[in-house]
Formats: C-alpha cells, structure tokens, sequence
C-alpha cells in the first residue's frame, strides 16, 4: 500500500522517524515539517573559528542498553563512526561526579570503599541502605512518586539528597511530583519483577527491545564506555540526518513551516501551512504535546485535553569559558539538591570528558551551568521577561562560590530552552495509555514519538522515531 506520511517537527525524533520510513518500500511520500529555521530541536552545538565547541542542549549521549545501542546503529549508518568521542568508565570523568551540599563539593560514593564506608554528605554507609532494601516488600501502588518509591526502598537520606539532585539533573524536574514508573522504568520493573531494586539490577527484570549491535555498537561494549559525543558537537546528528533526508530523494523536507491545524476525513488529513495545504495518510506527530494538541481538530477535544496535561519545564543553559584550567577537583560536574539552592541544578565540567571541544593554543576550561527547570518560575521569574545578563551574574557567581573561581569568564553564551523537557508526573503511563487507547478507537491515523511520551533521553527519543516508523512499515 503505496501511502503518504508526514512526520510533524524536526527534531531528533521526526528525524528518526523520517530516517526509518526512508528505508521502506510501502511509503511512496515522505514530507517533514519543521516550524523552525533548524533542524535537531534541542541538540544544539555552537562551533566557534578557534576550534572550540559548545553544547546548548545534550552534551553526552550513553551507548547503554538497547536504546544505546540504537542510536550508535545510526551513527554508523550515517558514517559518523569516525567523529565520535568516546569516554569510557575509567575515565575521570565518569569516576568522579560530585553533589554540592552543605556549601560543599562531596564526590559520589564509588567503587566498594565508597559503598561500605560512611561518605559525605551521607550520615552512615549505602551498604546498610543496600543490604535492608533486599529485605522490603513490594509497592501495592500503580505508581508513586520518585521520592516516596527511593524513600521507602532506601531511605529518605539518599530520596533527599542523591535521588533529588539525579532527578534535577537528568528531567530539571522535582522528584517529589515525578513518576517512578514513567521517569526511572528499571527501577520500577526491577520491584515489579524481582521484590527488590538491588535483586531486580543483578539478576534482570524482564527483556528489552531487540536491538542486534552494529560494530560500533559492539566497540563501545568491548570498550566500556559510559558515554560518547562527536567532534563537532551532538548537533552533528541531526545535520547529518537531514543531509541524509535531502540527498536520499526519498523525504520532501521543510523548514519554517509551521503547522497551523489538521483537520480528518476520516481516511487520511489535511494539514493546514501558512500558506497551503498538504494531504497525508498518516501523520508520526514528533510535536512537543501541547502543540499536538493546538493542531489537532475539535472533534478530538479528549485527546487534545490529555495532551495538554502533560507539562513542561524551562531550563537556562549558561556556557562559560575560563583562560588556563580552573577547576579544584576533576570529574564530570557536580549536581545540587533542592534543598541547597533550588534555582541551581548542577555544573558540568565539559572540558574533563571532552577536551578535544576546547579551542586550540592554550589552556582553557570550559563548563555549563544549569539553571530553573521546576523551579524556574519561582526563583527567576517569567521566563518571557528575565535578561540574559541575570542568568549570566547568576551562573559566574554559582561557579565562584561552588569552584572558588575568582576569575571572570572569557567568554560566554546563555541559552534560555523554553519547555524543553516534558515533567513526567504520577499517572503519566496511564495518561499515554489513555491516548493510545483513543487514536485506536477513533482509527486516527496518527502516532506520537518524541519527548513527551515514552522517554526524554536523547536516546529514548531517538528510539521513539524508529518505533512510530516501524509501526507503521513494519521492521526495516
């Protein structure tokens, strides 16, 4: 069956989508809308004349798991095998990560010293936390916050420092309102499956997807590494996915076309641009959820109203580029719990995992901080009205008062990511669950990828495109 599809947003998502759909012979038309100027969405990498790069959204991308793998399957695919910068688990900076509590640098507990010794800022050793977990019954709930799950299983100490700043760190998101189930699956199917977190992680909590590792995938095991970029910067994927979609003939690609609205007729869509009308068969929306559902038609008002529930943060991205190497500890950054400066989520310390993103000639150190998320709103204001120079005294200070670097920046960039990370909050499984349920009953020819549904990891996204893709075509 000869049909047209079109992908909706050009991030890493409708780009995976557009990229599995490309190879299969059952689509006679691929057409990508982007609303934007750019492609990659959030992956976005400013390379300056000197050779140094600076990431403004994802910075690292782990080869784990299935997902993982995925996604390194693509970078061969894409010939970028020779681009990437690999860092693997005995590196430094993937030994040494810190948390920023009681006006102090504390590294992570690692290795078995750190497990059965007590370590700051922890009042006794993880080993008693680890040692009673074996022994708790399971959860009766559907699903709990992050929180209250790691409280009960391992304590409050560690939900409130380790579990708070994790959570900060990877969804700018407050543990206490997110969903165990939907932000942290492993660690909710490992109690499912085995009774037990610590049982679950050891002897396995179920199958994942089926993903057969490329060379590169299987060099990145036999390495060990625990994360990876690309020489250019991780806004090198989405260029060379594009790249990819315009020479393969096969993707009509489009950008600064924004969606304006779609209407049905019960057997394909009509979608409404600016200035025209495109009619498709089937629509893969890779839209954040809140503009899905301002496209979406009225008689669809159900879904619309669950994809407008799903929330979003704004986090302030802060580049900062210091002469000579300043940093007192080395490692991959240091996170910072609610409880200690809640305005703060955590200082990346670019230049220890990837040194070949500095400029070349002399030494120079260069960090990001992060900043808002949860707690935007609260701490900065309105987004729309806050200045760049605020977030930028705010970032230079957190950086002297964290890292005593008395030194003032180079150079810098402030990036505000308006709703860049959808908040996974109770009930979100549930939610998907009830959306999926009524684009099958209403038979809409439509599938969701992208961050707002089953994953925010650059990975996870990744992932979605190809499921949405194949869900379609089928395997390719």
């Amino acid at each position: 069956m000869q049909k047209t599809v079109a992908v909706l947003g050009g991030g890493i998502g409708g780009l995976s989508a557009c990229f599995h759909l490309s190879k299969s012979p059952q689509v006679s038309k691929i057409v990508l809308l982007e609303g934007d100027g750019r492609f990659g969405g959030w992956l976005s990498s400013t390379r300056r004349e000197d050779g140094a790069v600076f990431e403004h959204g994802p910075r690292g991308i782990r080869p784990a798991g299935a997902v993982g793998r995925n996604t390194l399957n693509m970078v061969e695919e894409l010939g970028l095998e020779s681009e990437v910068l690999p860092v693997t688990y005995d590196h430094v900076a993937s030994m040494n990560r810190y948390l920023y509590v009681g006006g102090q640098l504390h590294k992570m507990p690692s290795g078995l010293g750190g497990v059965v010794r007590t370590v700051p800022p922890f009042s006794r050793p993880l080993v008693q936390s680890i040692l009673k977990e074996i022994l708790i019954s399971r959860g009766k709930e559907e699903d709990e916050s992050v929180h209250s799950f790691v409280s009960r299983r391992l304590g409050t100490e560690l939900a409130d420092i380790a579990i708070d700043s994790l959570c900060r760190g990877v969804f700018a998101g407050d543990c206490r309102k997110l969903s165990v189930r939907s932000c942290l699956p492993p660690l909710y199917n490992a109690e499912k499956a085995r009774g037990s977190i610590i049982l679950g992680m050891l002897l396995g909590s179920g199958p994942g997807p089926d993903v057969p590792p490329s060379t590169l995938a299987k060099r990145a095991a036999q390495e060990n590494w625990a994360q990876w970029s690309l020489k250019r910067g991780l806004q090198n994927l989405p260029e060379a996915l594009e790249e990819r979609m315009r020479n393969g003939g096969r993707v009509e690609v489009h950008r600064d076309t924004p969606v304006m609205g779609l209407s049905t007729n019960g057997t394909g869509w009509e979608i409404q641009l600016e200035d025209s009308t495109i009619k498709a068969d089937h629509i893969i929306a890779a839209l954040p959820a809140k503009a899905l559902a301002s496209a979406l038609p009225s008689a669809a008002q159900p879904l619309s109203q669950q994809l407008r529930e799903i929330a979003t943060v704004t986090v302030a991205v802060v580049n900062l580029e210091y002469e000579g190497s300043v940093l007192p500890v080395t490692g991959f950054g240091h996170l910072v719990p609610s409880s200690e400066d809640r305005g703060l989520l955590g200082v990346v310390y670019d230049s220890v995992p990837f040194p070949q993103h500095n400029r070349t000639g002399g030494p120079t150190t260069r960090l990001t901080v992060m900043m808002g998320g949860a707690w935007f709103q609260e701490v900065f204001g309105n987004p729309e009205e806050v200045t760049d120079q605020l977030l930028l005294d705010r970032a230079s200070q957190a950086v002297t008062s964290h890292l005593g670097v008395t030194a003032p920046p180079i150079w810098s960039v402030v990036a505000l990511l308006k709703d860049c990370i959808p908040q996974y909050y109770l009930g979100h499984w549930k939610r998907l669950e009830n959306m999926r349920q009524y684009i099958r009953d209403h038979n809409l020819p439509l599938s969701l990828a992208g961050s707002s549904y089953d994953g925010v990891s650059v990975n996870d996204v990744i992932f979605s495109g190809r499921t949405a893709a194949e869900g379609l075509v089928g395997k390719v």
